[in-house]
């Protein structure tokens, strides 16, 4: 039997999930300062993904490519004073996914009643909790994403999917 691929979890704004489930994980993209992270990634690994500003966990997908460059613009990106265009983050390091269990956003996990529980977090103190989720990507052990997998809902993952 294949070991289980790693979890990962990706952080980004509610609109960039939104893309993501609109488009049925396919393609995922990861900014432009994290391509060594994306090279690593493979197929059967899963992403949890962390919202911003809500600060909770809205679903996983599962990766079914190895990482590709493709600069197709498809997430608006942060927010800037300049236009628009000028600013945007291509997220050119993607690969393909496929959804495991996505939340409605009335059901998302929120991250602070996890805290206590993820041992990612502990290596911060218990009052910044959220910089554990600062930066685009990171990879967390597997207690951990047993845990995430069982308060977002999703079946845990065998070594044989």
């Amino acid at each position: 039997m294949a070991e289980p691929g790693k979890t990962w979890i990706l952080t980004g704004s509610l609109e960039n999930f939104r893309i993501n489930v609109e488009r049925g994980f396919n393609p995922i993209g990861f900014k432009e300062r994290r391509r060594n992270q994306a090279q690593e990634m493979e197929p059967g690994d899963e992403i949890i993904f962390y919202v911003t500003v809500v600060k909770a966990f809205g679903g996983i997908a599962r990766v079914t490519s190895e990482m590709f460059e493709d600069r197709e613009r498809i997430w608006p990106g942060k927010k800037a004073r300049a236009p628009k265009s000028a600013k945007r983050e291509p997220y050119p390091w993607r690969v393909h996914g496929e959804p495991v269990r996505v939340l409605a956003e009335e059901e998302f996990v929120p991250a602070e009643e996890l805290v206590d529980r993820l041992e990612h977090v502990a290596k911060w103190p218990i009052e910044h909790w959220h910089l554990a989720f600062q930066g685009q990507l990171r990879i967390i052990g597997e207690a951990d994403a047993e845990l995430l997998r069982s308060e977002l809902g999703a079946h845990t993952r065998t070594a044989s999917s």
